[in-house]
């Protein structure tokens, strides 16, 4: 393991990685992992993937769980990118299917790195708020590690979410409220509970399995990044993840200092960082009363949401907003032409490439990858069922 220490992504302290940590203790935001790339890339190359198992525990060497720790893992990661054929034609567009993943969903890369690395550390029960894909992968993992999961939703959460977590053996509190008030009762009982709290970049590994995203896109495109990426955007862990794994693919030597165009997309009934990255704010406004069928949206004030912002203006991208109508028309036409049944939060990115294509912002020709998150199953109440 080539793990050096965690640093947190605001002030820039350093942190012991050899014991659970959440948030930074001096100023309260997102811990990263740092990995000595110079010893890992000594080790790890690019050929030597040529050979590895399609799996995201293919780059152990940049992620954090020690040499001769078994990881938990159900076969996340080596999802397909796959080149739509129909739907539009002015683009060169690509879609990473995430719904191939273990519970249908992104989630599932996140909690393999994340639970693998709570175990090793010595945490016996997990808790995490989530408004449905989370809750179902930390249920799965935490039930293949051994360990207790606690998982707070808000009662409307698609029902198959709330049956998947309560069908793995997690304990399930429905709340009257957001994601954010799972969030706050979760704050409030895990010190006397004994819970570790698993929240979006509350704790410093999710990133890191989510950042294996933006390693196999780029080795998926024979090392070069696509000219603008399309990704739904709740509390935005894929998002910085893969900006964190395109940084350290160019240390490594792996990739140029090319960077995509990012979008992060979001429901207009829920868009704070939309709000912001148009008035040329830092932080997010928390939205009040926020509304949308994509469940994975319906976050009113992301932790990181400096982060993302950040991340949008360096890479001269942006943020959408998309209606619910807008999502679900347009997921249909996904599904009758290119074959994939999507959730309405990737439904939002095929929106979004729409209005971006009729406002100019990408040009013809344009390589552009929207990241689907997950599966249209989960949600059959939104689409009319």
């Amino acid at each position: 393991m080539f793990l050096s220490h965690l640093e947190c992504s605001s002030c820039g302290l350093r942190h012991d990685w050899s014991r659970l940590q959440n948030l930074c203790t001096a100023c309260q935001k997102p811990l990263f992992a740092v990995v000595d790339l110079a010893k890992a890339g000594g080790v790890l190359t690019r050929e030597a993937l040529r050979t590895r198992e399609k799996s995201l525990w293919r780059y152990r060497e940049l992620l954090p769980l020690p040499a001769g720790e078994e990881p938990v893992s159900l076969g996340e990661g080596g999802t397909p990118l796959l080149r739509a054929k129909r739907f539009a034609d002015e683009v060169d567009l690509w879609i990473k299917d995430e719904s191939l993943n273990p519970t249908q969903s992104f989630k599932a890369r996140g909690m393999s790195v994340a639970v693998s690395m709570a175990k090793y550390l010595g945490a016996k029960k997990l808790a995490v708020p989530s408004a449905g894909n989370a809750g179902g992968a930390l249920a799965a993992y935490a039930a293949r590690a051994g360990l207790e999961a606690h998982i707070f939703m808000p009662r409307d959460t698609p029902r198959a979410n709330i049956i998947e977590c309560r069908e793995l053996g997690a304990h399930v509190d429905l709340i009257d409220g957001l994601i954010t008030d799972c969030g706050a009762e979760i704050d409030r009982r895990k010190e006397k509970e004994g819970w570790f709290d698993m929240s979006t970049l509350k704790e410093p590994y999710r990133v890191e399995g989510k950042k294996t995203l933006g390693y196999e896109l780029a080795e998926h495109s024979d090392w070069q990044l696509p000219d603008l990426i399309l990704y739904p955007t709740g509390g935005g862990t894929g998002l910085i993840g893969m900006w964190k794994a395109f940084d350290e693919m160019e240390t490594l030597g792996w990739i140029g200092q090319k960077r995509p165009r990012m979008f992060a997309v979001q429901a207009s009934g829920c868009a704070p960082i939309v709000h912001a990255f148009e008035a040329g704010e830092e932080f997010a406004v928390k939205v009040p009363n926020p509304h949308t069928c994509a469940s994975g949206l319906r976050v009113p004030k992301a932790i990181a949401d400096f982060l993302i912002l950040k991340i949008l203006r360096q890479s001269d991208g942006g943020a959408v907003a998309v209606s619910d109508e807008e999502m679900i028309c347009v997921a249909r036409e996904v599904g009758a032409r290119e074959g994939l049944f999507v959730a309405p939060e990737a439904a939002a990115c095929f929106a979004a490439l729409k209005a971006l294509l009729a406002a100019g912002k990408i040009a013809s020709g344009e390589r552009v990858v929207i990241f689907s998150t997950g599966s249209g199953i989960k949600y059959l109440e939104c689409y009319g069922l």
